[in-house]
């Protein structure tokens, strides 16, 4: 074969597994669940919105929440003709500057999106704030911030959705979603993060599910240590969480929100409940919390380890990444009729 024709042959065999791998995609059963970009905060990272959504695709997505980057004529036009919806992450106002988030509402209301996800706290409570002095201006700033993004988000008319991330209680993000009622505000209901703060599983699902505007379906497993407890997302299929019941909630009480996965692969999180540091910023909790959170600990320790692969090399641990991803979208399919 010569070059030239070895050239063209080769090129012609890359556009053949293009095309043959774009109709797989297009063969693909369809689910109803979409995918959140945090499923691959660990190891695979998307270079833009764009490439997340083929992705997504390629597996069988209803959809994508993500930050909005790129070409965004070219992200909304081929999410509507695959028929995908597409949910924007945004960053809240700092302040009086709403810029920048503006911007974001511009940016989302051009990519078509049906729904913004944010939050007020990008950590976590117990590891960020020392002081409850500190807290308690961080909770000053967060209400000044959902006053300056409602009137914008009244404007632009796209419904945004608080999660609760390791932030609020459940009770706290209620209260902060009545004192600034809007249409266009709700919460992003993440179904497994409130245990870090001591609530119930399902006290949080049925408190915020009236408020849903989108989602982080999960599920999470759980094993005590020293300090506290072991805190990780796992398979759908081998948590705590009565997944069927959680969904059943939120589809009765906002039938239009979407449920997107977000199946983070990482190491456990340590929730260091046993620590007076912890404490700190929890005045208004008592050991009823404490004895109630690590009764259900030892109640639900899980059966499984809890997942690690920091230690794994990094081409195993996309492999067992995008694995988990193909598993949960399976069993929501097989089992919640997503």
């Amino acid at each position: 074969m010569t070059r030239r024709n070895f050239i063209r042959y080769s090129a012609a065999a890359s556009a053949a597994g293009a095309m043959n791998r774009s109709l797989m995609a297009e063969s693909l059963p369809r689910h109803k669940m979409g995918i959140a970009t945090t499923s691959y905060m660990g190891v695979w990272r998307p270079k833009d919105t764009y490439e997340f959504l083929e992705r997504c695709h390629s597996l069988g997505a209803a959809g994508i929440q993500a930050a909005i980057h790129g070409d965004i004529p070219k992200i909304r036009a081929q999410a509507e003709r695959w028929g995908m919806y597409v949910e924007a992450m945004v960053p809240m106002p700092r302040g009086d500057d709403t810029a920048a988030f503006e911007q974001s509402l511009k940016d989302a209301q051009q990519v078509g999106a049906v729904a913004l996800r944010s939050a007020c706290l990008g950590t976590r409570r117990y590891e960020t704030f020392h002081s409850l002095d500190a807290w308690r201006q961080h909770v000053a700033e967060s209400e000044n911030s959902v006053a300056a993004a409602v009137p914008l988000l009244e404007k632009y008319k796209i419904p945004l959705g608080l999660e609760n991330h390791k932030d609020w209680t459940d009770d706290e993000l209620v209260a902060l979603l009545r004192n600034h009622s809007s249409e266009y505000l709700g919460s992003c209901l993440d179904f497994g993060n409130n245990i870090a703060l001591l609530d119930r599983p399902m006290d949080v699902i049925e408190k915020l599910a009236p408020f849903a505007v989108c989602t982080h379906l999960k599920n999470m497993a759980v094993e005590p240590y020293d300090d506290g407890f072991l805190l990780s997302e796992v398979l759908l299929s081998d948590g705590y969480l009565d997944l069927q019941k959680a969904v059943a909630l939120v589809r009765q009480h906002r039938p239009k929100a979407h449920f997107s996965l977000e199946m983070i692969t990482r190491d456990p999180l340590k929730v260091p409940c046993l620590d007076d540091e912890y404490w700190v910023t929890f005045p208004g909790r008592n050991g009823i919390y404490l004895a109630r959170t690590l009764k259900f600990v030892k109640e639900h320790k899980s059966a499984k380890p809890l997942p690690r692969v920091s230690q794994l090399p990094h081409e195993q641990a996309l492999k067992v990444e995008e694995q988990n991803v193909v598993d949960c979208l399976q069993y929501a399919r097989e089992h919640l009729d997503l």
